[in-house]
């Protein structure tokens, strides 16, 4: 992060197609960064867009049979409207179709054209037309394109060139002195790969006889640009370059220019080479992220696995859809995508961490104090621990801002609500209540309230719609919340003292899976055991006694079931699945005092539907006459033990 100013771009989008997973993670992750970066008062640009010329986008239009302007102007509307359900908070949607664009793109190639670095020879090649490049005989990979892997075409005609391999040697010193130009570092290491061979010039012209569509060549009408020299020109013509100096001045170089792996090279060696000609600085940081993957293939329209984050957005909601993207892919590596992953870290970090710890403070608040946040008294060791959780969230965070580790910062402040709800299990609030340890209980809800408010700020920039309802909940008006920065936590000392709490009613229910159906075991041949049994005990086999699968549980959640006075509903950690259950307890025990047991459940009984409410096994419990335990292993005992 620069103090100065954060700069953040995405790549610009082909509109010859729906936008995908793919586009979605690109353009979230860079909103998320710039939201940071605003938190943090950093003067923030962010610049996203579309790239709206070439072969692909002149086919397509053929395809549909119409002008390809016209095809632009209606797909283009598919990214602007994502964009927006994605709450993607861009400062300039640049489409390179722009009049300002054209006119820049065109002064550029003039500018290098008369300095020499761009020149006309003809050319025998082989060239793709899914990726608009052409290759060398030994560049191909199979007699297909290197990078897709598609049919390449020879093809022998007169272009325009771009001086690239002039700057080769400078671009391979400047890349081993700049640790942070191309990160990951390994990715620098693949340009430096591609570098060990002599570098090509590139062509950067396509007869208008082969292809209309594209900026027209200012020293010859018969040529347009090739797309992606027009397209990368994009960073610097949003920003003022040739017609606004002290606007380039402010935000130029960037801070970070977000790409997929597979567009590496035209950004690390195409792009420097071109700035270098120019005598443009470099930007800051070129970051290449992984693939989303269905399993472990690469997602791709031509196998149908390609995820519409449409979709998920309506199913899930578009703050759960954004955590998932930035908490379960790290910045750099490949992840896997399936709903069953979804909503196991939904129902995991959202539903059973961040809600429950939320439900609790709330629920409590509104019982003990009327619904206002009390003001903390003397603070014990395991207060001041618990907030120091909560402000050493505040530097995880930043520094993973720095390091481009978002998903471990996000695991930080989601580790707040983990250690909130230990916090709760070790100082008992609702006991403090019932003993009427009010001071105490003051202590406790304050320091806990204070704990949700920081967790707030901080996942703001990546659930920026559920974190003001959890502001709200915490007493603060959309306006006031939307005020509050990650720059000011540390010094706001008490942020919640006097706040009115607000029942939320459920900031992230839990999304329920069907349950996985149990193997039928075989019959087995019962035997008669003759002996005494008490009277009353009918005597069952071991082979009988063996079906039933009893097990350790963690009761996650815990609360009283609509209309039903001994019934409470709870979310149980098997280990390998997460089940909800509905036991008779709730005169015998409330919904904090269940919450973090381990518990002994049957864990392949049949599933049941108990006053409206799917119950998917039984928890063990001994009873005589009015006084009821739940039953429990001696000592700690991880969650999906076998019991027997």
């Amino acid at each position: 992060m620069d103090e100065h100013h954060f700069y953040v771009t995405t790549p610009i989008y082909y509109v010859n197609d729906k936008p995908h997973i793919g586009h979605a993670y690109t353009t979230i992750l860079a909103d998320v960064l710039a939201r940071y970066n605003r938190s943090l008062d950093v003067p923030t640009y962010f610049l996203t867009g579309t790239d709206e010329h070439g072969q692909k986008v002149q086919k397509a239009a053929e395809k549909r049979g119409i002008p390809p302007k016209q095809h632009c102007d209606e797909t283009v509307v598919a990214f602007q409207e994502l964009w927006k359900k994605l709450g993607i908070t861009n400062d300039f949607f640049i489409r390179t179709t722009q009049d300002n664009h054209v006119a820049v793109v065109q002064e550029v190639l003039q500018k290098l054209f008369d300095s020499g670095d761009i020149y006309k020879k003809d050319y025998d090649g082989w060239y793709c037309v899914g990726d608009e490049r052409f290759y060398t005989e030994k560049d191909l990979v199979d007699g297909k394109c290197p990078d897709c892997g598609r049919e390449v075409t020879k093809l022998v005609e007169s272009n325009y060139f771009f001086r690239m391999s002039k700057y080769q040697d400078w671009l391979i010193n400047y890349i081993e002195t700049h640790p942070d130009f191309i990160l990951p570092a390994f990715r620098a290491n693949e340009t430096l790969g591609f570098l060990r061979k002599p570098l090509e010039d590139l062509c950067i012209s396509r007869p208008k006889s082969r292809l209309s569509w594209g900026i027209e060549l200012p020293f010859d009408r018969d040529y347009v640009c090739y797309v992606w020299f027009d397209a990368l020109l994009n960073y610097v013509s949003a920003v003022g370059y040739l017609r606004d100096d002290g606007r380039f001045a402010r935000w130029w170089p960037a801070s970070c220019q977000l790409i997929g792996k597979d567009i590496l090279t035209t950004h690390s060696v195409y792009w420097t080479t071109m700035l270098k000609a120019m005598d443009v600085p470099l930007p800051k940081t070129i970051f290449a992220h992984g693939w989303w993957l269905i399993g472990n293939t690469k997602m791709s329209k031509s196998l149908g696995n390609v995820v519409n984050p449409m979709e998920m957005v309506e199913k899930y909601g578009v703050d759960a859809f954004r955590y998932f993207l930035l908490s379960e892919m790290t910045p750099g590596q490949d992840a896997s995508f399936t709903e069953d992953v979804f909503v196991t870290r939904y129902n995991s970090d959202l539903a059973n961490d961040l809600g429950n710890f939320l439900s609790r403070v709330i629920k409590l608040t509104i019982r003990s104090c009327n619904g206002t946040v009390p003001a903390a008294g003397e603070k014990l060791p395991e207060d001041l621990e618990f907030e120091k959780t909560a402000m050493d969230a505040v530097g995880v965070m930043e520094d993973s801002l720095r390091e481009m580790k978002i998903d471990r910062g996000l695991d930080a402040v989601l580790n707040i609500a983990r250690a909130g709800n230990r916090y709760f299990e070790l100082t008992k609030p609702w006991k403090l209540a019932k003993d009427g340890d009010t001071a105490r209980l003051n202590t406790v809800l304050n320091v806990a309230a204070g704990a949700l408010f920081r967790s707030a700020v901080l996942l703001s920039p990546v659930m920026p719609g559920k974190m003001a309802e959890l502001g709200a909940a915490l007493g603060y008006s959309e306006a006031e919340f939307a005020a509050c920065r990650i720059a000011g936590l540390r010094t706001m000392l008490d942020p919640v003292t006097g706040r009115t709490i607000a029942d939320t009613a459920g900031l992230f229910p839990r999304v329920e899976q069907a349950p996985v159906p149990e193997a039928k075991p075989a019959k087995a041949e019962k035997k008669a055991v003759s002996g005494a049994v008490p009277e009353g005990v009918k005597l069952i086999s071991i082979e009988d006694f063996c079906k039933t699968r009893l097990k350790t549980a963690k009761v996650l959640s815990a609360e009283p079931v609509e209309g039903a006075d001994k019934l409470l509903k709870l979310q149980i950690d098997l280990g390998s699945e997460q089940r909800q259950l509905v036991a008779g307890i709730a005169k015998f025990y409330t919904p904090e005092e269940v919450t973090g047991r381990t518990i002994v459940v049957v864990a392949n009984l049949q599933p049941a539907v108990i006053r409206g409410v799917p119950s998917q096994g039984m928890l063990l419990a001994a009873k005589a006459g009015k006084t009821l335990r739940l039953l429990a292993v001696d000592g700690d005992m991880i969650p999906g033990a076998d019991i027997g």
